[in-house]
C-alpha cells in the first residue's frame, strides 16, 4: 500500500480525502497556493507544499507544480479530487512519466469521457441511449446554428470539455442561439480550457439521475445504486440524495446495468459516475448525459447508504488490488441527503460572496456528517469554486433523512460570509421537494416566491447590544478588557481562540436560564462588560427600557467586528436558526452620513449608474464609453467563482465605461454611468415641432 498520497486539491474535497488517508495510516500531503496558505486543508495534512499565486492555472492547474510537488515529498501516489485536474488526461500522463500512480481511470477513459462528443458516440456503439443533439466536433458558431435549425427547442449549450454544470446555457428560441453561443465558448474556453460546444434538446420535466459506479484493474466493474441530483440551480446541483425516490426496482436494475456498461465501454478503472436523464413523465425512459471520471461532490450519500468509503477503494485499486465486492454484496440501507453549502446571496440572485469566517460551528446528532473546507478565521475569496462545506443526513427512510438535515441547518453556523444555508432549509421544507416531486426546473421556477427572513428589531437591538453594549449608541464608550475566563458549565464555542488571541462567540439556550443574558453570544466578562470577537466595549447592561430578553427564540449568535477604537462602522453578524445577518451599528451621526451619501448618489450628474451586483473581476467590455447603448444591451462583464454575470443598460442613452478587462471590482462599485437621452420636458411632453 502506499505510504505518501499527494492530494491535488483545496477546500472540503482535500479535507475529506485526507480523512480517509489518515484512518489508512498514509501520510497526506497538501498543496497550496498564496490565497489558501492559512486554509484548513494546509493545516490538516501531515506535508503542505506551496505551487504558485491564487490564480488557478499558475497553481492547481500547474501540472509542472503539482508533479514536482509529489516528487519533492515522495508521493508515490496523487489524488485529484474534483474538479482542477481530476479529469486531465495530461495530468495523468505527466504522473505515470514522473512514476507517480494517479488516483482515477486510464488515460483512455479520460480521453474519450472527458469529451462529451466522443463518449456520446462510444457509449451509443454499447447500446446506451442518447438524448437528441448536435455533437459534431470543431463546428463554428455560425455551423452550430445551422445544425440546430431542425432541432425542438428550447435547447441546452454545453461545453464538450466540460463537468459540474458549468457554462451550460438554456435557449428557449431558436431566435436566440447565435447570441448565446459566444458567452458559453467564454466560459467553456475559461473554466476547460477547451471552447468546443454540443447542443442538446432540453427534456421536459427531466430528473437527473446518475449512477456511482466503482471498477477495479481486473475486469470487475460494479454499481452502487442511484443518486436523484434533480434539485438543481444553473444547472449546479444543490441538493442530493440516495436512493431516488422515483425509479421502482425494474428501472433501478435497467439503469445500474446501463451504467456497468458504459463504464466497461472505455475499459474503466476507479470511481466513476454516469450520469442519466429521466423524464418525470416516463420515470422508466432514461437517456446517457455524460461520465464524471472522477469522485463527485455528493458522493457521501452513496457512502451512508451502502457503508462503502468511495475513497478508500479509489487508493486500494489503484494500488492494483482486487475489488472484493460483488453486485450482490450492494444493499441499499435507508436513505441519504445532502445539501450544498455555497458562499452566495440567495437575496441577490445567489450571486457569489467573499468574506472572514468570524464563527463557524458544524452541525451534529444521530445520522448527521458535515463535510467542510473551511475554519474559523480562515479568509473566502472569490478565486475559487464558492462550495465551503456539504451538510448530509441519513435515516432509516427519506422522511427521516430530509427532518435531520433541516434540524441540522438549523444547527449550522457560518458567520462572516454571506451563505446559502437559510435557502437549503426552505427548499428543503417546500412540499413538493418533501413529497418527492422534483424536476431539474423546479428551483428557477420557485424563485420568485422566496421570502428570506430580515433582522427585526429584537436582533438590531441584540446587534447594538453587543458592540456597544447599550441601545443608546453615543453614550457607549469602547474600553480595554482582560483575556475573558472561562465562561462556565453551559456554554458550546463556536469557535476556538484564535492565534491573535481572540475569543469566538459563544451560544446558549433559553432554558439556560441562570445565564440566559449571556447566550445573546459575545462572552460576559464582568458586571457590566462584554467581550466579542475582536473588540470590546464596556457599558451598563440592558434593562428593560432598552432591550429585553425574548425567551421565545431558540438559539441566537452573534459576533461582534469593526473598529476596536471608534462605535462607527462596527458590524455584527448574526445567526438564528438556519437564518444569518449582517448587521451594520452606526452611531446616530453615522447613520445620517450614510444616507446623505445616499442622496448623493442618486441625484449625481451623469445619469443612472450601472454597479456590479457582485465582486469579481471585469472579464468584458462591450461598449466604448461615447457610445449609445440600447436599453438591455451587456456593457460589462463580470466574473467570481467561475460564473460570469452579465451588467445591462437600464435604459437607452449614452454610456461611460469606469472600468477595463481584469480589474476587480466590489459588490455595488459603479462600472459605467449612462446619460439618459433627452426625448421630452421636463412633464414628458415631446418637443413641439
Amino acid at each position: 500500500m502506499f505510504s505518501t498520497v499527494l492530494v491535488a486539491n483545496r477546500g472540503e474535497i482535500a479535507v475529506r480525502v485526507m480523512r480517509t488517508l489518515r484512518a489508512m495510516g498514509i501520510r497526506s500531503v497538501a498543496v497550496y497556493s498564496d490565497a489558501d496558505a492559512g486554509a484548513r486543508h494546509v493545516k490538516e495534512a501531515d506535508v503542505a507544499v506551496r505551487i504558485g499565486p491564487a490564480a488557478a492555472a499558475e497553481s492547481y492547474l500547474d501540472i509542472d507544480a503539482v508533479v514536482a510537488a509529489a516528487r519533492e515529498t515522495g508521493a508515490e501516489a496523487v489524488h485529484p479530487g474534483y474538479g482542477f485536474l481530476a479529469e486531465n488526461v495530461d495530468f495523468a500522463r505527466a504522473c505515470a512519466a514522473a512514476g507517480i500512480a494517479f488516483i482515477g481511470p486510464r488515460e483512455c477513459a479520460l480521453e474519450i469521457m472527458g469529451d462529451k462528443i466522443a463518449s456520446k458516440l462510444q457509449v451509443a456503439e454499447h447500446g446506451v441511449p442518447l438524448v437528441q443533439g448536435v455533437s459534431e466536433p470543431g463546428l463554428t458558431d455560425e455551423q452550430l446554428v445551422a445544425a440546430a435549425a431542425d432541432m425542438p427547442f428550447p435547447v441546452l449549450i454545453k461545453p464538450s470539455a466540460g463537468g459540474g454544470g458549468k457554462g451550460m446555457h438554456v435557449v428557449e428560441r431558436y431566435e436566440d442561439l447565435a447570441e448565446a453561443l459566444p458567452a458559453a465558448r467564454r466560459v467553456a474556453k475559461q473554466s476547460f480550457g477547451d471552447d468546443t460546444l454540443l447542443i442538446e434538446q432540453l427534456v421536459a420535466t427531466p430528473r437527473h439521475i446518475e449512477v456511482q459506479v466503482l471498477a477495479d484493474t481486473h475486469g470487475h466493474v460494479i454499481h452502487l445504486g442511484e443518486r436523484e441530483c434533480s434539485l438543481q440551480r444553473r444547472h449546479q446541483k444543490v441538493i442530493e440524495e440516495a436512493p431516488s425516490a422515483l425509479l421502482d426496482a425494474a428501472t433501478r436494475a435497467r439503469i445500474g446495468e446501463a451504467a456497468v456498461a458504459a463504464a466497461k465501454a472505455v475499459d474503466y478503472v476507479g470511481a466513476g459516475t454516469v450520469e442519466f436523464l429521466v423524464s418525470d413523465r416516463e420515470p422508466d425512459t432514461f437517456y446517457f448525459m455524460e461520465m464524471n471520471t472522477r469522485l463527485q461532490v455528493e458522493h457521501p450519500v452513496t457512502e451512508m447508504v451502502t457503508g462503502v468509503d468511495l475513497v478508500e477503494w479509489q487508493v486500494r485499486i489503484a494500488d492494483g488490488e482486487h475489488l472484493t465486492l460483488t453486485q450482490e454484496d450492494v444493499h441499499l440501507d435507508g436513505h441519504a441527503v445532502e445539501a450544498r453549502v455555497y458562499a452566495e446571496n440567495p437575496a441577490r440572485g445567489f450571486l457569489p460572496t467573499e468574506g472572514t469566517v468570524v464563527a463557524l460551528r458544524d452541525a451534529s446528532g444521530p445520522g448527521v456528517r458535515v463535510d467542510s473546507g473551511i475554519m474559523a478565521g480562515q479568509r473566502v475569496g472569490l478565486d475559487y469554486d464558492p462550495m465551503l462545506a456539504k451538510v448530509i443526513a441519513h435515516g432509516p427512510d427519506r422522511r427521516t433523512a430530509l427532518q435531520r438535515l433541516r434540524a441540522a441547518l438549523e444547527d449550522t453556523v457560518i458567520l462572516g460570509v454571506g451563505t446559502n444555508v437559510e435557502y437549503l432549509h426552505m427548499l428543503l421544507t417546500d412540499e413538493d421537494v418533501v413529497a418527492g416531486r422534483m424536476d431539474t426546473g423546479l428551483i428557477e421556477r420557485k424563485l420568485p416566491q422566496l421570502q428570506f427572513a430580515q433582522p427585526d428589531a429584537y436582533l438590531e437591538a441584540l446587534a447594538a447590544h453587543v458592540v456597544l453594549g447599550s441601545r443608546d449608541d453615543d453614550a457607549a464608550r469602547a474600553g480595554s478588557l482582560p483575556d475573558a475566563p472561562d465562561a462556565g458549565a453551559g456554554t458550546d464555542p463556536v469557535a476556538d481562540p484564535g492565534a491573535d488571541g481572540h475569543h469566538g462567540a459563544e451560544r446558549r439556550t433559553a432554558s439556560d436560564t441562570a445565564a440566559h443574558r449571556d447566550r445573546l453570544a459575545a462572552r460576559r466578562i464582568g458586571g457590566t462588560a462584554w467581550r466579542a470577537d475582536g473588540f470590546s466595549a464596556t457599558a451598563a447592561l440592558p434593562g428593560p427600557a432598552s432591550f429585553e430578553e425574548d425567551p421565545s427564540r431558540a438559539v441566537v449568535t452573534a459576533v461582534g467586528a469593526g473598529n476596536p477604537d471608534t462605535a462607527e462602522g462596527r458590524t455584527v453578524h448574526v445567526s438564528e436558526g438556519a437564518a444569518s445577518f449582517e448587521i451594520p451599528v452606526r452611531t446616530r451621526t453615522g447613520a445620517l452620513q450614510a444616507q446623505l451619501a445616499q442622496i448623493e448618489r442618486e441625484t449625481t450628474a451623469g445619469g443612472p449608474e450601472l454597479r456590479s451586483p457582485m465582486p469579481g473581476t471585469v472579464v468584458a467590455v462591450l461598449a466604448e464609453s461615447g457610445e449609445h447603448v440600447a436599453e438591455g444591451r451587456t456593457v460589462v462583464s463580470v466574473e467570481a467563482m467561475k460564473m460570469e454575470h452579465p451588467i445591462t443598460a437600464t435604459l437607452p442613452g449614452t454610456v461611460t465605461v469606469l472600468v477595463g478587462v481584469g480589474d476587480r471590482v466590489k459588490v455595488d462599485q459603479v462600472v459605467a454611468t449612462i446619460e439618459t437621452d433627452d426625448t421630452g420636458d421636463a412633464d414628458g411632453e415631446a418637443p413641439a415641432a
